[in-house]
């Protein structure tokens, strides 16, 4: 048998759908919801408060954005939490909001929003990149945290983060570098103080698998220029979710497929050496490829799986397919609500341009899906 009828072989198998497995079994199999349509630009954040509001977030990746942060009203995406902070200054890189990749709701019902600073993937603005505090009740920003130069290295994309506000004075927050041509890494902030340092800059589970290359729709899914070769996508740490109990962090490449953990008392102790860490980190196994993580309050591990347009779950040791649909095209962000319901973006970002000789294939409009869990979000607040 040659190496090409193997290859050949091993992505037909691939590309064989996963079981579409009930992960709970005292209800049925969930369906898929629509939430919201989206005709304007590409979004990839979602996040959902305690009384059932919605917020997005658009990065400025090169379509039209005329605001990067967004609440859903009636269906619409509305400028939050106005439109003039949505204009970006880079001679004031502090102050506006330049491109955003994530927005969270923290347990104290507050809404964090990641900015960047990276449009269009170019190294970050000094003094851009930062977490910004909006107070849901006035609607206005309380707290601006701008990470320290040492931090966001000139190839750092901060992409997601998750909150637990039991550590500290003021809670703390983890972040997760998805750098696409330097080291991953997770970034760790004193939400009290503002102060932040890395962890696990370059380790192994941070990084993007060398031999990894996505099959999405039977086809490769590289880097494919208008003009040019293709190249492998080394996209690295980017899905994010934390233990009910605060103990212990998750983390996966978009590039690879397997989720890792790592206890947060360790990554919190700065005492402890990098090759001590990197010792603690767990190899959870192969989970599919994914870009955005969950977790719910009985501590099962949610991801989106997008070679095979579905959604996984890791409970008991054991991951099964909760739901699988052609609709969802590149599940992005997932965040669990209150209200029961696990929300995801679906934005197709495995069709730009940049990965097809520079003809976009995204088709509009972009959704927002939602399917029914029997679980809640976790909530670490004091």
């Amino acid at each position: 048998m040659t190496n090409k009828t193997i290859l050949s072989l091993a992505i037909a198998l691939l590309m064989l759908p996963l079981p579409t497995i009930n992960a709970f079994a005292n209800d049925n199999a969930p369906k898929l919801e629509t939430v919201a349509t989206f005709n304007d630009a590409m979004l990839t954040g979602v996040t959902v408060t305690h009384d059932g509001r919605i917020f997005i977030n658009y990065p400025r990746w090169g379509d039209d954005v005329p605001f990067t942060v967004a609440e859903v009203v009636d269906g619409k995406a509305v400028a939050y939490p106005d439109a003039d902070i949505n204009k970006a200054d880079p001679a004031n890189p502090a102050k506006n909001l330049i491109s955003v990749q994530s927005v969270v709701v923290d347990p104290a019902n507050r809404l964090w929003i990641l900015d960047t600073a990276a449009p269009g993937f170019k190294p970050p603005l000094p003094g851009g990149a930062k977490l910004v505090a909006v107070d849901l009740s006035t609607n206005k920003v309380v707290k601006t945290i701008v990470f320290p130069a040492d931090v966001i290295l000139s190839t750092t994309y901060v992409n997601d983060v998750r909150f637990d506000l039991t550590k500290g004075t003021g809670g703390v927050a983890y972040l997760t570098d998805s750098s696409l041509t330097g080291p991953g890494g997770i970034i760790v902030v004193d939400l009290a103080t503002g102060k932040a340092f890395r962890r696990l800059t370059g380790d192994p589970s941070t990084s993007a698998d060398k031999d990894f290359i996505g099959i999405i729709d039977g086809q490769k899914f590289m880097n494919r220029p208008k003009e040019g070769k293709p190249s492998k996508i080394q996209i690295a740490s980017d899905g994010i979710a934390i233990s009910p109990d605060g103990e212990t962090l998750y983390y996966s490449a978009v590039s690879g497929r397997h989720l890792y953990s790592v206890p947060t008392a360790a990554l919190l102790d700065q005492s402890v050496s990098e090759k001590q860490l990197s010792s603690k980190v767990k190899d959870l196994g192969l989970k599919g490829a994914s870009d955005g993580l969950e977790t719910d309050d009985k501590g099962r591990v949610y991801g989106g799986d997008y070679e095979h347009k579905s959604i996984r779950v890791l409970d008991k040791g054991k991951w099964s397919t909760l739901i699988q649909s052609p609709q969802i095209e590149w599940p992005d962000t997932l965040s669990i609500a209150a209200d029961g319901y696990l929300y995801f973006t679906a934005n197709q970002l495995d069709k730009q341009a940049g990965f097809h000789q520079g003809v976009d294939k995204r088709k509009k409009p972009y959704k927002l899906f939602r399917i029914k869990i029997d679980g809640g979000p976790v909530s670490l607040n004091k």
